[in-house]
């Protein structure tokens, strides 16, 4: 056989065999995602819309405490190093933020700790805003929780329930954070006998469009003092709730993993 051709017959067995590799492994991937439920980005559906739930985090950002919690320093500059980096310092309760259970309680989950099933989420928005519209201190109550699921069904398993009062529209102004003379903030939250409620079923976090979980002039944490320690996530200072449907949408927190962390900015998106 001459060179040339036995060269040919060694390429072409190669690239059989090449090819049965590549069968093997893509049928071993298929194999592995029926398995375990997940699907790759080629094969999973797309939603029809992606909605941010998060405000954009800057120095000015209000605080529940008042002063500044978000700091920056540029350390390089494009111009000198022919890149850009900045040195940041921040709260971890900063801007649109998690509360892990760790933030209210000794020994509970970190957000590092917070298994990434419960951070892809059924969403339940529940509409309060002509309340809030009424009475700033307004709180979500067991009848709004009865009255959604009324109208919508249960609460899905390993649900976020999210608190719209309209209240993300006020960023940027002074009644955001809503103190009176004395310093007290007045804006709406969670009343404790919901989340009492809630922790009968399996939902895994709430959200508010304000500082707190907890109502302004809460004298005593008593919504975090209960939802936090029995292993449930809160989000605080969320946006855009007005977009989206009462359920149906999916939630996707994008939580910090920091090890020891009591919760941290998060990247927030519904999926619908």
């Amino acid at each position: 056989m001459c060179n040339a051709c036995v060269i040919e017959s060694v390429k072409t067995n190669m690239l059989s065999r090449r090819g049965l590799f590549r069968a093997a492994a893509a049928g071993a991937i298929t194999a592995a995602a029926v398995g375990t439920g997940a699907l790759s980005p080629a094969i999973a559906a797309a939603p029809a819309s992606v909605t941010d739930l998060t405000h954009e985090l800057y120095e000015e950002f209000p605080t529940f405490f008042g002063p500044q919690q978000f700091f920056r320093e540029q350390k390089f500059n494009f111009k000198e190093h022919t890149f850009n980096l900045f040195e940041l310092r921040y709260s971890e309760h900063t801007g649109t933020h998690m509360d892990a259970p760790l933030h209210f309680s000794a020994d509970g989950m970190s957000v590092a700790e917070i298994p990434v099933e419960n951070l892809v989420v059924p969403l339940a928005v529940i509409d309060i805003r002509q309340k809030a519209a009424d009475d700033p201190d307004a709180q979500l109550t067991p009848d709004d929780l009865k009255a959604w699921i009324a109208a919508n069904g249960e609460i899905p398993d390993n649900a976020c329930i999210a608190l719209n009062s309209g209240w993300s529209a006020h960023l940027g102004t002074d009644k955001f954070r809503n103190a009176d003379a004395e310093g007290k903030m007045h804006f709406p939250g969670f009343h404790v006998e919901a989340v009492q409620a809630l922790l009968e079923t399996k939902a895994a976090g709430i959200a508010v469009d304000t500082l707190s979980l907890d109502y302004g002039i809460s004298p005593d944490f008593a919504t975090h003092n209960t939802w936090l320690p029995a292993g449930r996530w809160g989000l605080e200072a969320v946006a855009n709730l007005d977009r989206l449907p009462a359920k149906g949408a999916t939630l996707v927190v994008g939580a910090p993993k920091v090890r020891g962390g009591t919760g941290g900015p998060a990247r927030v998106l519904a999926l619908v």
